[in-house]
């Protein structure tokens, strides 16, 4: 996949952006900004601490990955988005999220997705020329 055409340049960037914005999000819960007193751990248990730390790394090493036109990191967002919103939607009491956070993984995971068919299409027409 090639990243670096103008057009996708851009919207790759923001994309990184978002990513960024999810992942440092993700890692001040785990700090537990916000809880107080309340030690995160024990606010959502071991494995949804783990869980959320999975997401969060890997949401933050795709955001590098987009910002640096790596196609990793667009499969590592993939990746992590679609498997966090399948263990939500199967109904695992560890990864919790509220629907804001839902829609906007969503918007994040088909935003990727018209990344990649966006780099295709423009492969294409390039072989064609």
């Amino acid at each position: 996949m090639d990243f670096n055409a103008q057009p996708i340049g851009i919207y790759i960037r923001i994309v990184a952006i978002i990513s960024l914005l999810l992942g440092l999000n993700d890692a001040a819960r785990l700090l537990g900004v916000g809880l107080g007193d309340a030690s995160p751990i024990a606010t959502m248990g071991m494995s949804g601490f783990v869980y959320l730390a999975i997401f969060a790394l890997a949401r933050l090493f795709a955001a590098v990955g987009l910002w640096i036109k790596a196609s990793w990191g667009a499969v590592l967002l993939v990746g992590s988005t679609a498997a966090e919103l399948a263990l939500y939607l199967l109904g695992n009491p560890d990864v919790r999220m509220t629907a804001f956070a839902f829609a906007v993984r969503l918007v994040l995971l088909a935003a990727i997705t018209i990344i990649f068919v966006l780099s295709i299409r423009l492969e294409r027409a390039r072989a064609t020329d």
